[in-house]
């Protein structure tokens, strides 16, 4: 598609209407099919924003009755979208008009997506729309299928479109094509509704098929085309080797992404993303690392193996790992250290400061070039709330420490290991919270001496 052609439609009004009413038995799984989540996103979320991203002007979604689960998700990826029910499932063309008021609203061009192919990308959308601003009245996206069996077959003249043929309604001849329905189309809007009006259920399943429009517009005399797309981009979604699968495709996209822009991913196969995951140049993400929704990580940042990244962000030059949790709220400043076997949740570490290992930090602030020692906790809640711990710059807090928030240790401050700690310590102070030792020569000796007799009675 040329930038003109990108121009052309970037000009035009368009709306999308998007098809999530499929109960989707073949999940097995009492959330609806669309919202099966990939790369940490709703099957439906993905195709909602890239539609936004594509330009679309309006947008319909069309659910299945009593799932308002479906339509809270719809609200928050897109608050201007409106809900329609399909209230009988008769096919794609009555889901279609499920969305009537919609369509009876000028519009230069209309969209049908599904919400549960979510590898679409924007610029397919514009591909697709391009040929209505030539005058075409449908445009149907088609692939080229390694095994056609079970998807709806285009019936060419050239490179004239002239119907699809469902795979169960196809002859021999027909199941032989390989150019496949990749189910997306777009129509010109001022012919939509009438065009569907005009579908009938005339068929082996005895439903409205949306397909059917190409052969009814071509019937009244108007101008059908194809737009081709990888077979990767239309992959469906009915059932959990599916999912999987899309699951697998949007990693490699996100990997591929990421190295791009200047990320080493030493193993990259074994690194799992989110769909908003930003990295900066020169991050370095080793084998197996996880990264959940929200995660920023800024420019020569190391995500060491086995780390797990949730609403987190890491600052320049930080290390994380390996074996680390970052749990929402985590801020790592520049040169920070999060170590080995290190949780933290809704906690600013500040500028060099260091968790080498073993410790769990909660709804917390340390200061910079602070030091924490192994062992160390944040005792943040009370069974009924939770509390602040506040570690000023330069303090180092010993091994194997609990600090009962809400408490605050001053800057440079000490805390002797094993220190139970629950009032405030002042700058540069030495806080002890231990029992005193005691030692009793021989004790051991008698203490076994009077086992091994007790022993032999």
């Amino acid at each position: 598609m040329t930038l003109s052609h990108a121009s052309q439609v970037s000009s035009r009004s368009c709306l999308a209407i998007v098809l999530g009413a499929g109960e989707g038995t073949r999940m097995k799984s009492a959330k609806p099919k669309v919202l099966h989540q990939v790369a940490n996103r709703s099957m439906l979320g993905h195709v909602l924003a890239t539609l936004t991203q594509a330009g679309a002007t309006s947008t319909a979604v069309v659910v299945g009755p009593d799932r308002e689960d479906v339509a809270r998700e719809v609200q928050k990826i897109s608050a201007e979208a409106r809900i329609f029910v399909q209230t009988d499932r008769l096919g794609t063309a009555h889901a279609v008009l499920s969305a009537r008021e919609a369509l009876a609203q000028p519009v230069d061009d209309v969209i049908i997506a599904f919400g549960d192919t979510p590898l679409i990308l924007p610029e397919t959308f514009t591909k697709l729309r391009a040929p209505l601003a030539e005058g075409a009245a449908v445009v149907a996206m088609g692939f080229e299928a390694k095994d056609p069996t079970g998807y709806g077959r285009f019936i060419t003249s050239g490179k004239e479109l002239l119907a699809i043929r469902e795979h169960r309604d196809a002859s021999e001849a027909e199941r032989a094509i390989t150019l496949c329905n990749g189910g997306l189309m777009a129509i010109r809007g001022d012919l939509a509704l009438t065009l569907l009006d005009r579908v009938e259920n005339n068929n082996a399943k005895g439903e409205y098929y949306l397909t059917d429009i190409v052969e009814i517009a071509r019937s009244l005399g108007h101008r059908t085309a194809i737009a081709v797309v990888s077979e990767e981009e239309v992959h469906g979604v009915n059932d959990r080797a599916q999912l999987a699968a899309a699951e697998r495709m949007i990693q490699d996209r996100l990997r591929q992404a990421a190295m791009a822009s200047g990320v080493t991913l030493i193993a990259p196969e074994t690194v799992f993303f989110s769909h908003d995951t930003r990295l900066g140049q020169d991050v370095v993400v080793e084998p197996h690392v996880v990264f959940g929704p929200g995660v920023v990580v800024e420019e020569a940042a190391v995500i060491h193996s086995f780390s797990h990244l949730e609403g987190a962000r890491i600052a320049s030059g930080a290390g994380v790992g390996p074996f680390a949790r970052l749990r929402p709220g985590a801020m790592i400043g520049p040169k920070a250290k999060v170590g080995n076997f290190v949780e933290i949740k809704n906690t600013d570490l500040g500028a060099g400061a260091k968790v080498s290992h073993l410790t769990y930090l909660g709804d917390a602030s340390v200061g910079a070039e602070a030091n924490i020692g192994a062992g160390t906790i944040t005792c943040n809640y009370d069974g009924f709330n939770k509390h602040r711990t506040e570690i000023g710059e330069g303090a180092f807090i010993g091994s194997n420490s609990s600090l009962v928030a809400p408490i605050t240790i001053g800057k440079g401050a000490f805390v002797g290991s094993g220190s139970v700690i629950t009032d405030n310590i002042p700058n540069n102070a030495l806080g002890l919270g231990r029992g005193r030792q005691t030692v009793k020569e021989g004790w051991a000796i008698e203490f076994r001496e009077k086992a091994q007799a007790a022993k032999k009675k």
